[in-house]
């Protein structure tokens, strides 16, 4: 069976898979996305982006998509339709937030209007092309509702991220699971909250499986994702701890070298 006849859903990241380093999406990948949905193919966008953030950007694509975003604590639909949300509660995020944690790094809680942070942060503001989700400093101590979608944290240095992450996940491993969707960011999501969850959601609803599913990423917030697939791609630009831990997947071009669209329509258009 060819993999045009086996495969009828896309699933693809946003940043490092889908957008180029500019955090944008290329002409050539608008045409390829728009033919797959004039063949009936059913698109998945699954990002760690807010969806203010990420609708945009979706949007820019020109054909309708479900869009995963918080790593999975909310769905829309096509049509925009909020499908399924998830927050962690108050109490949780401030046992997290009440740990000594250095003053170099800078704390994000992803809120539904806004992300709050501890700090401006210009290398976190350069991803948004659009300022669609804006952010608000404040001091956390103050902030007496800290439920959130997620808690993000960012550094330069990768292994002060990964001092961090087993500071938390000491007392936190019942409540929190982790992903590095970049080297440089740490996110904490409540552990039932999963991008492979809510895709399971979303094919569940429209009659398909994993195994009828292409699926492209490049962060180990895709790595269950990648996993549950029937094919998966990763990326060139994906960091080398992710493509040594997932040897098996075929690694295809870097994201600034339109590898998922190159991809697809070499294999599902032929």
């Amino acid at each position: 069976m060819s993999v045009k006849e086996r495969f009828k859903v896309i699933i693809s990241d946003l940043d490092g898979t889908l957008l180029n380093n500019k955090h944008q999406i290329s002409e050539y990948t608008k045409t390829v996305f728009q033919q797959l949905h004039d063949e009936n193919y059913l698109i998945i966008v699954a990002t760690g982006r807010h969806h203010l953030d990420a609708l945009p950007i979706v949007e820019d694509l020109g054909c309708p998509v479900y869009l995963v975003t918080s790593n999975g604590a909310r769905i829309h639909s096509p049509s925009k339709e909020l499908l399924f949300s998830f927050d962690i509660k108050s109490d949780a995020v401030k046992s997290i937030l009440d740990l000594d944690i250095h003053p170099d790094f800078t704390t994000v809680l992803f809120r539904e209007k806004v992300w709050q942070t501890n700090k401006e942060n210009k290398k976190l503001n350069s991803f948004q092309t659009v300022m669609n989700y804006p952010f608000e400093i404040v001091d956390f101590k103050t902030v007496e509702d800290l439920s959130a979608i997620k808690i993000f944290f960012t550094h330069d240095d990768h292994y002060k991220l990964v001092e961090l992450k087993d500071q938390i996940m000491k007392d936190h491993s019942d409540e929190f699971h982790y992903a590095f969707s970049l080297p440089f960011c740490l996110e904490f999501m409540d552990k039932s909250v999963d991008k492979s969850v809510a895709i399971s959601k979303i094919l569940t609803l429209e009659n398909y499986t994993f195994e009828e599913s292409i699926a492209f990423g490049d962060g180990f917030n895709d790595e269950k994702m990648l996993i549950s697939a029937g094919k998966a791609l990763i990326m060139e630009n994906a960091v080398d701890s992710l493509k040594s831990k997932l040897k098996h997947l075929e690694v295809i071009n870097s994201n600034d070298n339109e590898g998922v669209a190159k991809y697809l329509s070499a294999n599902l258009f032929c």
